[in-house]
């Protein structure tokens, strides 16, 4: 898939400049078939570069502005009477890929109608079942500063999320030309590069990759020493973690691993993909005490003391 993400990179790049990594950070969501949860400040493009690489590969966008007011109806959808009948009429998660942007302004019923859809792939309503179209990704934004009259995500819910994203200011050269880019106007500039059938082969492909036992044991490993009960666990997080990730962390990270050694062309995974997405896949799966915080410990900092803790055997 070198040749196509390399497209995809190019084409995306007509509309954002600097995200390359995000770029390949949502292409491997994509070939894992798994949901992504992007973190920012408002001003760095977050909506534009999830609406280009929406774009590019070819599918159906809907955008959902998450705000106090909104009910789960809004985005699954509802019946209506026309004539003498009820009809249902879809919402906008009925799309390949659904920008839910802020999603933590809405309550948590409506979190939640968002979060089951993500799960089961449906909804049902009034006894009936409707799919979503295949494939389907939720892309969600979150705000880290403007807390104020928010509904922070639960920890169970974020769970399913298979990446946390954070897109941080550009860089000095990369700023001088978003100066001059065109914004969404340049949406229109950019080409599709791959099909719906593409991306369902391609996920194919990807889940038939084998990985070396060595690979998964490594993986298994590191989010087991994210968690303050293994005797293997280092300092810090037995001091400041009060819960680490989930046995979903150690799927997650292998499938994730697997799907962009498939994306570099490479014939199995290995450590250094594991390595590369550690942080992505557990960052919102680590839970500090307060002491943490109050001693100035974060997230980045305990992870960075796990993948020192634990060597490559």
């Amino acid at each position: 898939m070198r040749k196509e993400f390399e497209e995809l990179k190019r084409e995306i790049g007509r509309a954002v400049v600097g995200f390359d990594s995000v770029v390949e950070r949502l292409t491997v969501a994509v070939i894992t078939d798994g949901h992504v949860l992007i973190v920012g400040v408002p001003g760095l493009a977050k909506t534009l570069v999830v609406r280009a690489f929406a774009k590019a590969l070819g599918l159906s966008f809907n955008r959902i502005q998450f705000t106090p007011d909104l009910m789960p109806t809004d985005i699954t959808g509802t019946e209506i009477l026309r004539g003498n009948e009820f009809v249902f009429v879809k919402g906008p998660v009925f799309a390949n890929v659904v920008l839910a942007d802020e999603i933590n302004r809405a309550p948590p019923k409506t979190q939640s109608a968002l979060l089951e859809v993500m799960q089961e792939r449906r909804i049902t309503y009034a006894g009936k079942t409707y799919e979503v179209p295949k494939p389907f990704f939720v892309l969600a934004t979150q705000n880290p500063i403007e807390q104020e009259g928010t509904y922070p995500l639960p920890e169970a819910q974020l769970d399913r999320f298979i990446m946390e994203i954070d897109i941080t200011y550009p860089s000095y050269e990369d700023e001088l030309r978003i100066a001059l880019l065109r914004g969404f106007a340049a949406l229109d500039e950019i080409g599709q590069v791959l099909t719906e059938d593409d991306i369902l082969r391609f996920q194919r492909e990807a889940s038939q990759l084998p990985v070396p036992d060595h690979v998964v044991e490594y993986a298994v490993r590191l989010v087991r020493n994210t968690r303050p009960v293994e005797p293997s666990a280092p300092k810090v997080v037995k001091e400041f973690v009060r819960y680490g990730a989930g046995p979903r962390a150690s799927q997650f990270l292998v499938w994730a691993s697997r799907s962009l050694a498939y994306i570099r062309d490479k014939a199995v995974p290995t450590t250094e993909d594991v390595r590369d997405l550690f942080y992505d896949v557990l960052k919102h799966r680590v839970i500090l005490h307060f002491r943490a915080e109050a001693e100035g410990i974060t997230v980045r900092q305990v992870l960075d003391d796990v993948l020192k803790a634990t060597p490559v055997k």
